[in-house]
């Protein structure tokens, strides 16, 4: 397997890393310091070799139980640990003598920040900002600007980000992309990306990151457009494949993203979000059978601090109740209670079950619970109607629909394209084109989530509209 790290690439490393794997085979003892271990054990680690790591790690301690390197290591390996370990990485760190290098000012603002103290960490940094040398300022603020952004801190990211001195190297422009990402500026990091790529177009790292960016605008054809380069530098890519397989789905091609979903899973197998969405899709093709298999394999492999937990049930929730198991499916339901979730989604996802197995006033309480506990959030209210309309209450959810849009206030662009499916179904062919237009104008990307069935493949949102006008003179 190769690592993306330019320096576990480069051949002298790798020439240090042939010597010891021949040591380590013949059992010959191992001619090495301490700090060329530390990198053997560090290269492991990236690889997915932790036992191997491990063992390298601990022979570098063995032979300088002072090498900085070494405990640097182990304090980000007690950072890094499903439960960091603070108390542990910071006994780590006061082996280390010379306090004044960066790799030890580095760590100690990390352990603030584990510890949920950012202002902290923050200030320590700032005091020893003061006593960096002229030459070496530029590395410490974009070292430091990296942390945050590792961190999610992307505000404090781009305050340090400010300190620096702007250049166009490809780490300067790198790291001020991730950080205008963090902050939600999609179009800037989408510029610098761009840029990125003119300068380096077989980079995959930097086509990954603009397929994300334009994901995130909702631009999911250009993102699967830049996710396919990505691939096609490295066909086994699982970030090029999972964003391919996501743009794919938020296309409705349920057929295509299952098979890059496959993919992706195959490179980490050990990842529940893989087998989820193959899950997903698979329930999208009305294959309930194969849906369940792939769930169950999710939920068997996922932590229990897994984010995707409360999602698994819920597909299992609705691949149940399809399957006319409504006591097995509201068990899954049940199970999302003590989850980080959203509480009031699962009553609307529990009445919506209980809808769907013809259970109408224990549906309806589960609904007036979440609008109650929602101070009826018009996005609660959006689900309500379109579980009314999914199970088959067309002329409730019309209904519903008017007096939704005459309560929601000026700006909310969401549920024209339900409401003009809904007209669909109902016959109703003057208002199906007054909510048509207006759901391609207000909001596209629902449109074509919604919509799409209803047009020939490819054919663009701005046109549906004009199609639709004259398909229906015929």
């Amino acid at each position: 397997m190769q690592v993306e790290d330019e320096y576990y690439n480069d051949p002298e490393f790798l020439e240090l890393l042939e010597e010891y794997e021949q040591a380590e085979q013949t059992g010959m003892p191992v001619f090495m310091d301490a700090e060329d271990l530390a990198d053997i054990a560090g290269y492991y680690q990236s690889a997915g070799r932790p036992d191997d790591a491990q063992k390298a790690i601990e022979k570098a301690l063995e032979q300088d139980p002072e090498s900085e390197t070494a405990l640097i290591y182990k304090v980000h390996e007690a950072l890094d640990a499903e439960v960091p370990d603070v108390q542990l990485a910071q006994d780590y760190l006061d082996r280390i003598y010379n306090k004044d290098l960066p790799e030890y000012v580095y760590c100690q603002a990390e352990i603030f920040i584990v510890q949920d103290k950012p202002d902290e960490a923050d200030k320590y940094l700032r005091k020893c900002l003061a006593d960096v040398p002229p030459d070496e300022y530029q590395d410490y603020v974009l070292d430091v600007a990296n942390i945050y952004s590792d961190y999610g801190l992307n505000e404090l990211a781009m305050q340090w980000m400010m300190r620096a001195r702007h250049d166009n190297s490809e780490d300067f422009q790198e790291l001020m992309a991730r950080t205008l990402f963090g902050l939600g500026k999609y179009d800037d990091c989408e510029r610098i990306f761009t840029d990125l790529i003119d300068k380096n177009p077989f980079q995959k790292r930097y086509w990954n990151a603009l397929a994300s960016t334009q994901f995130m605008k909702e631009e999911y054809d250009a993102s699967i457009a830049s996710s396919e380069y990505a691939i096609a530098i490295d066909p086994d890519d699982p970030e090029g494949l999972v964003s391919k397989a996501n743009g794919l789905y938020r296309l409705g091609n349920y057929k295509e993203a299952l098979k890059y979903f496959e993919r992706y899973s195959k490179q980490v197998p050990d990842d529940e979000f893989g087998l989820l969405h193959q899950g997903t899709c698979l329930v999208n093709l009305d294959r309930r059978d194969e849906a369940i298999e792939r769930l169950k394999e999710a939920e068997a492999i996922a932590p229990d601090d897994s984010p995707y937990l409360a999602d698994i049930y819920q597909e299992l929730g609705f691949a149940y109740s399809e399957a006319g198991m409504l006591d097995l499916a509201l068990e899954y339901i049940d199970k999302t209670k003590d989850l980080d979730c959203d509480h009031i989604d699962m009553l609307v996802i529990r009445g919506h079950i209980l809808l769907s197995n013809n259970r109408r006033a224990e549906a309806e309480q589960m609904f007036k619970k979440a609008i109650y506990m929602s101070d009826s959030a018009p996005d609660t209210l959006l689900r309500i109607i379109i579980s009314m309309f999914d199970n088959g209450y067309a002329e409730t959810a019309y209904a519903t629909f008017k007096r939704f849009f005459e309560i929601t206030e000026e700006g909310y662009d969401k549920g024209y394209s339900y409401m003009a499916l809904c007209c669909w179904e109902l016959d109703k062919t003057d208002e199906f084109m007054v909510y048509l237009k207006l759901a391609c104008e207000k909001n596209p990307q629902e449109a074509q989530l919604v919509l799409a069935s209803l047009f020939p493949e490819g054919l663009k949102v701005d046109d549906y509209y004009n199609y639709m006008k004259e398909d229906l003179k015929k």
